[in-house]
């Protein structure tokens, strides 16, 4: 039981989303490939332009008002070089099962457009690699303005064992795959995990009540909702004390939501929108990734 949830505590919080949690139970066998360590992709697809906005009388003039505006919804702009790490624990083992990092690698220009790698990496701590030694890195290669994936890597070491997987993300199935990759399938708009993540924290959440999308995990895709549940949390972990907005995470199969786990995304209220706190609620445990450094 207790390697069973240590694996579901990892791999929920790193990836975010609760797909995630099916590879612990699936023990799906990933393509072995040459390793390749972090490529950045070629030949990525065109970013599609938006529909220009249909022109529009002006309003009325209103009366003037003595009310105040109201205050703008701060900017999220990714930092190159932003890192973030945190300790995942489950409250009733009272100490730390495992350290993950969330890296904004580097942001590149093509053109007109723009990409990012991201990183995220666990690793189990003393004395619980004992029992499940894990020292995984992840690659996402993201559209630097919706953060869709155009590559996912999976570079595995656990239990001595080493897996490494690249996937170009293609939603056109006339699109072959490069060398050296294989191919995933998927809806246009797909973001894998770590791309999900970051597209989270640039969501106008004073516009928005909730957003969908497409994410592949690395096996499968599902599709993801978050959901505005408050907009003045007070949480501390670690790194402070913070006033966030509260998010709700949920994950559909086949328009079927998982019911393996709950999730609660904590961002801060300011214009680094910090994830600072993510609860995972499950089975037989409630698991805590907070925040303990951001640089």
């Amino acid at each position: 039981m207790i390697k069973k949830l240590l694996w579901l505590l990892l791999i929920s919080v790193l990836l975010l989303v609760a797909g995630v949690l099916l590879y612990s139970k699936l023990h799906r066998s990933i393509p072995h490939t040459t390793p390749v360590a972090s490529n950045w992709p070629t030949n990525l697809p065109a970013t599609p332009s938006l529909p220009a906005a249909s022109p529009t009388a002006p309003p009325p003039s209103a009366p003037p008002s003595n009310k105040e505006p109201a205050a703008a919804e701060p900017v999220f702009a990714l930092r190159p070089g932003e890192t973030l790490e945190y300790d995942a624990n489950i409250p009733k083992l009272n100490s730390t099962v495992a350290k993950l990092k969330i890296a904004a690698v580097e942001k590149r220009n093509a053109g007109s457009k723009g990409s990012w790698h991201l990183q995220a990496f666990a690793h189990t701590e003393s004395p619980y690699r004992m029992v499940f030694e894990l020292d995984d890195q992840f690659d996402s290669y993201s559209d630097a303005g919706s953060m869709t994936s155009f590559q996912y890597e999976m570079h595995l070491n656990e239990r001595g064992q080493k897996v490494d997987s690249v996937e170009r993300l293609l939603s056109s199935p006339h699109d072959p795959p490069p060398s050296g990759t294989s191919a995933a399938r998927v809806l246009p708009g797909t973001r894998d995990p770590i791309g999900m993540l970051e597209y989270l924290r640039g969501v106008d959440w004073s516009h928005n009540n909730e957003v969908h999308s497409p994410v592949w995990d690395g096996h499968k895709l599902y599709e993801v909702h978050a959901v505005l549940v408050g907009k003045s949390a007070p949480v501390t972990v670690p790194a402070g004390k913070y006033n966030t907005t509260k998010i709700e995470i949920h994950v559909m199969d086949n328009g079927q939501e998982m019911k393996d786990a709950h999730f609660l995304l904590y961002l801060t209220n300011d214009t680094q929108r910090l994830p600072v706190l993510l609860e995972a609620v499950l089975p037989v445990a409630t698991a805590r990734v907070e925040l303990t450094k951001a640089k």
